[in-house]
Parts: structure tokens; sequence; C-alpha cells
């Protein structure tokens, strides 16, 4: 296909709006869904935790990608299955023992979005020129994040809605009466994320460049021996990556960075939706939806966009501790909401946007960071997918448990407990050594007189 033949403005904003939903539909939907039904916060914070392994490990099955099919092809693909998958998830919320289902297909639609993610970066960088890439990056970025708040944002919104118009001729609504409200509501925003998908997915079947097949695939033992030279390489390229000079220091800096927000991430919407007397806000789903998924969302964009020109201005090196600061001393707001829970929405709202601006502000540093330090070498695409990989168990693993640690301490003393785990990251951040300088010159010590 000639790359000038459609204009990338036609699915770039498409493509990447595909990227973002899933992801943010697993990690945080999931969570407000299953609480309105009545699941345990100990699960939910366990099980949508741990279906995010694929977002994790996805490095390892990225190089086999390309021996069969073409990269459009599991663009394409991915978002079916993940449209599917999602239909099947409201489909599972009708039955009595919904949980167990609605994770199973869930965690399909986290492995289908994981590979989409490969593949569509993949699209992105073999059909435009190092111009065009450098022109639509911002159409990527955009895109995406404009997927985090039309799910966590308007969606959530939307099933808050549904929610409360079930209920309003109902003042006296038993837990039963409230339970079926939610089911009704989420089998309506996962019937509609699921159409999306897989129009986006009918849609880029014609419009995404590349061809959809690659051809045969040649002969049996063609392929072994390919399979076995990929094998081969992704040993190579993981014992380079394990090997490299303070990788260990790194990987403890990577995985404590963000170990905080693996606690916060999960838990905050329960506890913006748990009712006063079990120390929560009280909010209902349509104001959580604008508050954490829209405004929140808005001051990360906002946080991430003013944090590159503040690194460009002073350097990586010279700002890493302002930064970790920026991304965890903000979640100190909740412990105060929790401490005091305030009744004014906007004092709410001003302490999520608050700590979203510090969260997208202080996240940047940890991307450029493993860019920069981690990255460099031979395999610098791979490196850095690996270091993404180990940054996000660091988030996936205080997940698993922020539920029921939440449950056992409740929320004013889990908050406190999680703002003493950021100290590791502070301590780390003046520790950790640089590689390289900002211009990308390997470091090297001065001679002592």
């Amino acid at each position: 296909m000639n790359k000038g033949k459609i204009t990338p403005v036609a699915w770039v904003p498409t493509a990447y709006f595909a990227m973002g939903l899933p992801f943010v539909v697993v990690n945080m939907v999931s969570v407000l869904m299953f609480d309105g039904m009545g699941v345990d916060s100990a699960s939910i914070t366990f099980w949508t935790s741990l279906i995010l392994l694929p977002w994790t490990i996805k490095p390892l099955w990225s190089p086999f990608l390309e021996l069969f099919r073409t990269k459009k092809f599991y663009v394409v693909t991915t978002q079916l299955v993940t449209g599917v998958a999602f239909g099947l998830t409201a489909l599972s919320l009708t039955f009595q023992d919904f949980f167990a289902p609605a994770v199973f297909f869930l965690a399909v639609a986290a492995f289908s979005g994981a590979t989409h993610d490969i593949a569509c970066d993949g699209v992105y960088m073999s059909e435009l020129t190092p111009t065009q890439q450098a022109r639509y990056i911002g159409w990527q970025g955009a895109f995406y994040n404009i997927a985090k708040i039309v799910a966590s944002g308007g969606l959530i919104y939307l099933a808050g809605w549904l929610i409360k118009n079930s209920l309003s001729s109902d003042v006296s609504a038993s837990v039963g009466d409230v339970i079926a409200a939610n089911r009704n509501a989420w089998m309506i925003i996962m019937g509609i994320l699921g159409a999306v998908m897989f129009l986006l997915g009918l849609y880029h079947i014609f419009i995404l460049p590349g061809k959809g097949v690659k051809g045969e695939v040649g002969k049996a033992t063609a392929d072994k021996r390919r399979v076995k030279d990929v094998l081969y390489d992704l040993w190579n390229v993981l014992r380079q990556f394990f090997t490299k000079k303070h990788i260990l220091v790194y990987i403890i800096f990577i995985l404590l960075y963000r170990f905080g927000e693996g606690f916060v991430v999960k838990v905050v919407p329960l506890f913006l939706k748990a009712s006063r007397e079990s120390g929560g806000l009280g909010l209902d789903t349509e104001q959580i939806g604008v508050y954490y998924g829209t405004y929140g969302a808005a001051a990360f964009v906002a946080g991430s966009l003013l944090a590159g020109y503040y690194i460009s201005a002073f350097g990586l090196k010279k700002v890493l501790f302002s930064l970790v600061c920026a991304f965890n001393i903000p979640f100190v707001v909740y412990a105060l909401l929790a401490w005091r829970q305030p009744d004014a929405g906007w004092i709410i709202a001003s302490g999520i946007i608050f700590e979203y601006f510090g969260y997208g502000f202080g996240f940047v540093g940890l991307t450029l960071f493993m860019m920069q330090q981690i990255a460099p070498g031979p395999h610098q695409m791979a490196h850095y997918a690996f270091a993404s990989g180990i940054m996000n168990l660091g988030v996936m693993i205080p997940g698993m448990m922020s539920g029921w640690l939440a449950d056992k301490l409740g929320y004013l003393t889990f908050f406190i407990v999680v703002m003493l785990c950021t100290v590791p990251a502070f301590i780390m951040s003046r520790i950790v050594p640089f590689r390289y300088d900002d211009k990308g010159n390997c470091s090297k010590r001065k001679r002592q007189p």
C-alpha cells in the first residue's frame, strides 16, 4: 500500500483510541462494576490486578507476531476479539455466579489488548516515516488519553445515571434492587464497549495501512527454524538486558517508583464510593465518573505535558528527586480526605485533580529514565519493553493485596501506610546511578587528583 494513499489522521487517532480502551476498562472500570454488584474489595483488587499481567509480560511473545501474519492482521483481529470479549462480559453479568466468568472474559480482553498494543505500535513505526512519526506522536498520546476519559469518565458517568434512574422511583430500594440496577447498567456499558471495539476493528480492515495477510507461511521445517531463531534471539536479548551495568539497582528503582501507586490505584475508586460510615466519601458512580475519570484524567495530561518542558529545561538527573516528590507526595490527599471526609464536591474534586496532576508530572520522569538509562544499546526497543513490564509488575503486585489491606486497616490507616511505602522511592532517587548524560553520552567518573 502506498503510504501516501491514506492519511494517518484517518487511522492513528482511532487505533490509539482502541489501544487505550481495554486497559482502562480492565484496570479501573471493572473495579466499580464489580463493587456495584456486591463483590468484596479483596477479590476485586486481587483479580483485576492479576489479569493485568499480559501488559507486563507482552515482550515475551512480541517477537513471534511477525512469523505468520502481518501487524495489521493482529491489530484488526485483536480489536474484534476484544469487542467480543466485552460483549461476553456483559452476557456473563446475567449469571447468578457472574464473577468468575466475567473475570475470565476480561482476562481474554487483557491478553488481546496487550497483543494489540504490540502490533499497533508496529504499524505506527513501519508505516510512517520518521518525520511522520514525530508529526503524529501528539495525536497518538492525545487519543490514548481520550479513551481513558471516555471510559473512566463518560461511561462511568453513564452507568451512574442509569443506576440512579433505575432506582429513582423507589426510595427504599433493597440491596437486591441496587444490585439488579447495577447489573442492567453495566451490561449496557459493557455492550457499548464491545460494539465500539468491534466497529473499530471493521473500520480498520479498510483504513489501516498494510496488507491483511502476509501470504503463505512456507514449509513446516522453515517455520520451525524461524521459531527456533526467534527463541534464541529472545534469550540473547533477555541475557543482555539482565547483564547491563547497574541493572539490579535500576530494577529496584523502577519497582519502587510506583509501589505506592500500586496500592492506591485500585482502592481509591472503592474509597470514593464507600459509605461515610465505613470511612469512605459516599460518592455515587456519576460523581466518580466526573471527578476521578474526567477531571483527574485531564489533570494527568496537563501534568505530563508540563513535565516534559520541566525536564528538558533542567535535565533528568537534576530533577529526578523532585519528580519522585511530585509523583508520590500527592497521595497524602487521600489520607486527608479519609480523615476529614468533606461534604463539598469541589474539595474532593480539587484533591483528585492535585493528585492526578502530580501523577502525570512524576510519571514522565520514570518513563524518560527507562528510555535514557536502561534502554540504550543494540536492543533499545526490546529493553525498554522489558523495563516497562517490570515497572507494571511493581504496580500489579501491591494492587493485588490492596483491597485486603484496606479492609484490615480501614481507609485512613491504609493511606497512611501507603505514604510510608513511598519512602524507599525517595531514597533510591538520591542514589540511583546515571550511565548516560542528558545528551545520551556515556557518563564517566572524574579521576581523583
